[in-house]
């Protein structure tokens, strides 16, 4: 048994068709029918059953092409760390970030970590907090961008930048013509929010508590865009993250982004990863990287 063999094997569960499977992985029909037969002698099992040109697994072929994508996420894991150790910027990464953050930090991120570190393949996932800290524990992912703190052990938080909030109001609002609102003007005023598991929506309520807020209940959004629509259809106001404000409002815009007077309520963002992994000094260099790319009005 060899590893081309196990990659042949997944190739087939995955194409259900030895031409294609074939093509993949850059070998001819022939050849790789005759590795997996050679294989299936050799673990006295039929794994493929090949019928009037169908191909499907047995029972027996699933269950070992379960664990052959096991063997071959080790092997890639072996490969990573050799690597790792010649040079710490090569190699896959997977990275998990949130969907209150993905959107308006990657375009400014990835334009530079893509530039900086060349030999780097960084593969980018979406998920709410929890998600992202089980695929974490589980080893799925190398790290995560999210907000701070989490309450987990077993990981390593790197700061990144903390993020004020702006207040978001249609321009007809009472509060749009000011410049700068403090948590007292929100008092008795109602904020729409984000659906339950947005670790935004956490930090939005203790806001809302600070200033004598309420949440308004009859609507929950499921992306900061829906909400920036809501609130421009006059439905209610809501706290925006700096990085998600256009870049130019006009006149013509129908919505207001009011900054806070000190103290600012804002996020606190940075990068969780798995305590003592051997890749440290890789998310070192790629924290540093962003904190040195970021807008101005991003502070910590």
């Amino acid at each position: 048994m060899n590893i081309r063999e196990l990659e042949y094997l997944i190739a087939v569960d995955e194409e259900r068709h030895f031409h294609r499977a074939a093509e993949r992985c850059f070998v001819s029909q022939p050849t790789l029918s005759g590795q997996l037969k050679k294989l299936e002698q050799e673990l006295g099992v039929l794994l493929v059953e090949r019928n009037n040109r169908q191909v499907s697994m047995t029972e027996a072929g699933q269950a070992v092409v379960r664990h052959a994508r096991t063997v071959l996420t080790e092997v890639s894991a072996i490969k990573d760390v050799a690597n790792y150790f010649h040079d710490p910027m090569v190699g896959d990464v997977r990275v998990g970030i949130i969907p209150t953050i993905a959107p308006y930090l990657l375009p400014i991120i990835m334009p530079q970590l893509n530039k900086h570190f060349k030999k780097l393949k960084i593969w980018l996932y979406e998920y709410q907090t929890n998600i992202l800290l089980d695929k974490l524990q589980n080893a799925e992912l190398d790290f995560l961008i999210l907000t701070l703190p989490v309450e987990k052990h077993g990981f390593t938080e790197l700061d990144l930048y903390r993020e004020p909030f702006r207040l978001a109001v249609k321009k007809d609002h009472n509060l749009a013509k000011k410049k700068q609102v403090n948590l007292g003007d929100l008092a008795g005023q109602e904020l729409l929010l984000l659906e339950e598991g947005h670790c935004l929506r956490g930090h939005v309520l203790d806001v809302c508590l600070l200033a004598g807020v309420k949440e308004q209940g009859q609507y929950h959004a499921t992306s900061l865009e829906t909400l920036r629509h809501m609130v421009g259809e006059g439905v209610g106001m809501t706290l925006i993250p700096e990085l998600a404000v256009p870049a130019r409002v006009t006149k013509a815009d129908v919505i207001r982004y009011i900054e806070f007077s000190d103290p600012k309520p804002n996020r606190r963002i940075g990068m969780l990863y798995r305590k003592n992994s051997y890749r440290e000094k890789t998310f070192d260099n790629i924290s540093e990287l962003i904190k040195s790319v970021l807008p101005v009005n991003i502070f910590f």
